[in-house]
């Protein structure tokens, strides 16, 4: 997964490319366990589509999107400018099909 910042996401958005953005925070021991199924998802998938924000870096996009808690998955579908918000990481499957769904239409 590569960071993207505000801006890049915002830009993909704009321009109408689907993205998921997995949100952490660098001390969560769940945000770990979330990266691991994260990485086997991104095998799955075309790339470009996964990226990855640290919330303390984007404090605007917590107060917009009203992020309630990490791990969290942000999936832009390409047509709306509100995310889909996934917030249960129970396996790779659950993801992937969450992220296929969303983004992969």
């Amino acid at each position: 997964m590569k960071p993207i910042t505000s801006k890049m996401l915002m830009r993909a958005v704009w321009e109408g490319m689907p993205k998921a953005v997995f949100i952490y925070t660098p001390l969560c021991g769940t945000c770990a366990a979330a990266r691991r199924m994260l990485e086997v998802v991104e095998y799955m998938l075309p790339e470009g589509i996964l990226s990855e924000m640290n919330i303390h870096d984007i404090p605007e996009l917590v107060q917009q999107y009203q992020i309630s808690s990490v791990p969290a998955v942000m999936l832009f579908d390409g047509q709306q400018d509100v995310p889909k918000m996934v917030y249960r990481m129970s396996s790779v499957e659950h993801l992937l099909s969450e992220i296929r769904k969303a983004v992969l239409k």
